[in-house]
């Protein structure tokens, strides 16, 4: 458990973070998030009203904390944008999250982005991350973690980066690899009752004659998403998927007939997935509550961080935490002090 933790949530989204740090017992003491509508939602979850733009937060606002929570914007660095980077205002918001740390040093980091900002400007972009982080005194660490393998449905590959403060002397560190069991997008699907209005009916839908679909020795299947067909010429969002396999990763901007979710044929029709389906695939709680714009539901999902991998990563934060050498000899997760 998180004793007497507390942390801050940038560019909280619809808090996947706090639902993952709560989760371990952790106290939310500030969230910010310039979205109107992600900040309806987070305070309709979790009782509190993010604030506003964070390039316009002094940080001695901020109230003190022990860890920072961060998915700062991935537009700037995602293969499906301009890939601009730092040239690209939402990518510089990062350098809030080092005004802020170098006011607060904080105890750690942790980071969230697209997959590509590793390889972004040949590396570049990360060094920069990097090297801006080990000015103000932290050890990074940081691998690509796929949603897939830690018990959601979901092809969903990002960036992850954590940052330990040098004092506490966290020379090693192992990401997880997996978390949970196995599973198919099939085990997350709401009834047919309630999903009719996400069915796609047209005469250029293409199946494919035979798909085999072939469970390991443990019998479970495919840990990936399997293409069954496409609509039209199977471009983006024209691409249909096998309910046995996983969901391809949820998009805040995606088009095609099947924007934002895919498709997939699942009892015998071809539709995109609905927005609690989507919740599900995410991590979230079954009494999340989703905005009542559809839209802005596919939007927000597409935008957020799995919550399963952040509550897996938190385990082994903890586990390196509580060595002898950083907790002396307490069984507590941080020394708030």
């Amino acid at each position: 458990m998180l004793k007497n933790i507390k942390y801050i949530d940038l560019f909280a989204g619809i808090g996947g973070f706090h639902q993952a740090m709560s989760s371990f017992g952790a106290e939310c003491v500030f969230a910010s998030e310039w979205d109107k509508d992600c900040q309806e939602t987070y305070e309709a979850n979790y009782g509190i009203r993010p604030y506003g733009d964070i390039t316009q937060i002094e940080a001695d606002e901020i109230p003190s904390h022990d860890i920072i929570c961060a998915g700062f914007p991935c537009q700037a660095f995602s293969i499906s944008g301009k890939q601009k980077g730092f040239e690209d205002t939402r990518g510089t918001l990062f350098f809030d999250v080092i005004r802020i740390a170098s006011y607060h040093k904080p105890k750690i980091l942790i980071l969230e982005n697209v997959k590509n900002f590793e390889k972004h400007d040949g590396g570049n972009t990360l060094q920069v991350v990097k090297e801006s982080l080990d000015k103000l005194g932290y050890n990074i660490f940081y691998k690509i973690l796929n949603a897939s393998y830690f018990g959601v449905p979901q092809k969903r590959e990002r960036i992850f980066i954590v940052a330990f403060r040098n004092d506490l002397q966290i020379k090693k560190f192992s990401f997880p690899s997996s978390f949970g069991s196995a599973t198919s997008l099939s085990e997350f699907l709401l009834p047919y009752s309630k999903v009719k209005e996400f069915i796609i009916n047209r005469e250029d839908i293409q199946l494919k004659q035979k798909v085999e679909i072939k469970r390991d020795m443990f019998g479970n299947y495919p840990q990936k998403p399997i293409r069954v067909g496409i609509v039209n010429k199977g471009g983006q969002g024209e691409r249909i998927y096998s309910p046995l396999g996983h969901a391809i990763t949820l998009s805040a901007y995606g088009g095609g007939v099947g924007a934002k979710t895919g498709l997939y044929m699942i009892d015998g029709v071809i539709r995109r997935l609905a927005p609690r389906e989507c919740m599900r695939i995410s991590g979230f709680p079954e009494d999340f509550i989703l905005h009542s714009n559809r839209n802005v539901s596919y939007r927000q999902f597409g935008n957020s961080v799995v919550v399963n991998v952040l509550k897996a990563l938190l385990e082994e934060i903890q586990k390196v935490y509580n060595t002898p050498e950083t907790s002396s000899g307490y069984f507590y997760w941080f020394d708030s002090s």
